[in-house]
Order: C-alpha cells, then structure tokens, then sequence
C-alpha cells in the first residue's frame, strides 16, 4: 500500500523539528489572473538531504511550486519556511537554487567563468572567495575546461552543467531542478544522474523524466489538481499503474516485470 500525504500542520513538532527541515510550507495556494488556483492548500516537509521528486502532468503546478519556494512568486495563502526561517517573496535567499528547464535563461556573461563568478559577486565576497568558489564550482560539476568558452557556443549538456555550477557557487543548501534532463543526451544524463547521487545538497527535482526520478530521488510527490495526491516511496507511488494513468502519467517503464506483458 502506497504512502500517501498528510495535510495536517502540527505547529508542536514543526517547532521541536525545524532544525532538521529544509523545507516546511503550510496551506499555499497559488493562481494566476483570471485563471483557477494551481495550487490548493498544499502542505508539505522537506527535510535536509532528501532528494524528492514532484512528478505530475503539463499545468499542474509544479514550476509554479519551485517559483514559489524560491520566493519568486507570492503565495495567495499559506507561508513557507526554509531552515526554520520564514520566506519573504521577492526576498534574495542565496541558500536555494533553481535550475531553470532552459540554461539559456541563466547564461548571459561572456564567459563561462563570469557566469560562475556572478553570483558571488553580487553577495558581496571579496575577489579571492570570488575565486575559490568558481574553481570549486567547475570542479564539481566537471566543467572546468570549460571556463573561458563563450556559454551560448556549448552543446545542451554543457550548458545544463555550466548552469548547475553558477548554482553551485553560491553555496546552496536546497537546489530546485525544473526538468533538468530535457536538454541532456544520454550521456550527459547518466552524468547528471551520479553527480546528483552523490551531492550533499536538499534536491527537490520536477521531471517527466520518470526513470531519471527513480535513480535519484528517495521520495516522490505526485501532484494533481493544484494538490498533493501521493507523497512516498517513488517504486510504490510510480509503480502503481492505475494511480499513474489516473493522472495523466505513464508507469515508469522499468517497474513493468519483464515478460509480463503488462502495459504501461
């Protein structure tokens, strides 16, 4: 039996827990203009070092919850904490990152050193941490050959890593990745798939890519409607052939027994 979310908010133990919560958002709702609420009274907990993906079908709501827990947006109800700390909209929080779906909305300097260098810059840190974090930032997501190429002249992949490294070099706790597979070959992927393993950061990931979700994340939150349908084991929730096709997903194919003749 699959896990599913609780939308009770025990006020006790978010106090006795912060500490250990990346993330603790309460009854957000979010619509746009003239438009139904994507988001209806979503509640959930992250805790630090998790790897979590939100899975669910074109428009329902998961860009918009990442815009939201990165303080882009403004919730209509409903408040968000990150580390215990309230989240002010529009409020710069170097301690979360988001991966846009196109890198091409994150690239913009000359080079890819400046790309790198820019956040730091702009949080103030003098020219030799300036330094340090960019070299720490290529060398953890594997592109530092690539620090005096022209950003715009790399192949999709690259430009996925080199956007992921100007993350990096702020230093984030929690990194939101949106579809970060979209513009990946397959080797890339695979690439992507063990730096993500192996990173100590809180990752929250939005992917249609369902089998990327399964080799990375430890826990999954299927969205639909604006709410939280399912929140558990990611093999139990995306495994569950009828809860999927219910919400517009397909069964990952490697859940499906080999020989079965199962459709998923």
């Amino acid at each position: 039996m699959m896990d599913t979310v609780s939308t009770d908010f025990d006020p006790v133990a978010q106090i006795q827990g912060e500490q250990l919560s990346a993330i603790a958002a309460r009854d957000l709702s979010f619509g746009y203009p003239d438009q139904p609420d994507v988001l209806c009274q979503i509640s959930l907990t992250i805790q630090a070092g998790d790897r979590v993906g939100i899975i669910g079908h074109n428009g329902c709501g998961k860009t918009t919850l990442f815009m939201l827990l990165c303080g882009v947006l403004t919730p209509a109800a409903g408040d968000i904490q990150l580390f215990g700390e309230p989240l002010k909209p529009g409020q710069f929080r170097p301690e979360v990152g988001l991966l846009f779906q196109d890198p091409d909305d994150q690239l913009f300097s000359a080079s890819v050193r400046d790309d790198l260098a820019f956040g730091p810059q702009n949080m103030g840190f003098d020219p030799a941490e300036v330094t340090a974090r960019v070299t720490q930032a290529a060398d953890m997501a594997g592109i530092a050959h690539l620090l005096e190429r022209l950003p715009h002249h790399l192949s999709g992949g690259e430009k996925q890593m080199v956007a992921i490294a100007g993350l990096l070099a702020m230093t984030p706790q929690i990194m939101l990745y949106d579809e970060p597979t979209a513009s990946l070959d397959l080797r890339t992927r695979r690439r992507l798939i063990r730096f993500l393993q192996a990173s100590s950061e809180t990752v929250l990931i939005s992917s249609h890519d369902l089998e990327f979700v399964l080799e990375v994340c430890d826990r999954v939150i299927l969205i639909d409607e604006g709410r939280i349908i399912a929140d558990g084991c990611p093999r139990q929730i995306m495994g569950d052939q009828a809860l999927m096709e219910k919400h517009g997903l397909e069964k990952p194919h490697s859940l499906i027994p080999h020989g079965s003749g199962e459709r998923g």
